[in-house]
């Protein structure tokens, strides 16, 4: 059985890509006569999944994307996860934080009834969020948010570049929690500055990378910072890409738009 590095790095080989598209389903966004049906999600996640999969290395699902459509939505998403093909991995962005035992059912829900290969983990309660989600999956992953992409970020995630603030406590302390599966980091774009400062804290660890397409975070950073000794970094897009021309062939323009990307990424890398 591939480790979920092993895994993600054959994904990167085979499809040349460092890009990671977001499987985000937004009714607001979606086009009118695509809502007339019962289940337009499936339709549309499948239509991206046909149009981009030899240019990702992964997809990530949004869980909150999903609840907003009820038990509809939820159905969707197992579907979507099922469609995917599988050699490509899977990160569910759910952001569970939660402890001890009911972290550790999230993590067999996900891991193994859902058949996801990582998820976010939001590590507020300490250890006990991500210990427990990785015990005994030693081929699974979480990824456990450290510098998130949004605004206010700051708020109480402190200063990176200081080292203080809870940012830095995260990267620090979590280096000494034991665990089977792989522990990697949620790092934005948009502070690329303590992307940098993320990397020297966590050297081993993979990242994962949002805020490079709408958000308009610095993607030379993404790529100059995300490598780690196995595998490249996973630099998450999805409205710029699934979104990217609502008006025509939809599924076309996330490929061109994906393809762009791709490009964009492949050109900062070292050769």
């Amino acid at each position: 059985m591939l480790s979920y590095l092993q895994k993600l790095k054959a994904a990167q080989e085979k499809n040349n890509s460092w890009l990671c598209v977001g499987l985000d389903p937004d009714p607001n966004r979606l086009r009118v006569d695509a809502l007339k049906w019962d289940d337009p999600v499936l339709p549309f996640n499948k239509a991206i999944i046909d149009a981009t999969a030899d240019l990702v290395c992964a997809y990530k699902p949004n869980l909150g994307f999903y609840l907003q459509w009820g038990a509809a939505g939820i159905i969707a998403l197992e579907r979507t996860i099922a469609y995917i093909p599988r050699e490509i991995p899977i990160i569910l962005d759910c952001k569970t934080g939660d402890i001890g035992h009911t972290q550790a059912a999230w993590a067999r829900g996900l891991f193994y009834e859902w058949a996801v290969d990582a998820i976010t983990v939001n590590p507020f309660v300490g250890s006990d969020a991500v210990i427990p989600a990785l015990k005994d999956h030693p081929d699974k992953a979480v990824y456990i948010l450290a510098r998130t992409s949004n605004p206010s970020a700051a708020d109480f995630q402190g200063d990176l570049q200081a080292r203080t603030g809870l940012s830095a406590a995260v990267l620090t302390r979590s280096q000494q929690w034991q665990t089977d599966g792989h522990k990697g980091y949620v790092a934005g774009a948009t502070y690329p500055a303590e992307l940098q400062i993320a990397r020297e804290l966590a050297p081993e660890a993979n990242f994962l990378i949002p805020g490079i397409g709408a958000q308009g975070g610095d993607l030379a950073a993404a790529v100059r910072y995300g490598p780690d000794a196995v595998a490249g970094p996973v630099i998450s897009a999805s409205r710029s890409i699934i979104y990217a021309n609502m008006q025509g062939d939809f599924a076309a323009a996330a490929r061109e738009a994906a393809l762009a990307t791709r490009a964009q990424i492949n050109a900062q890398r070292p050769g």
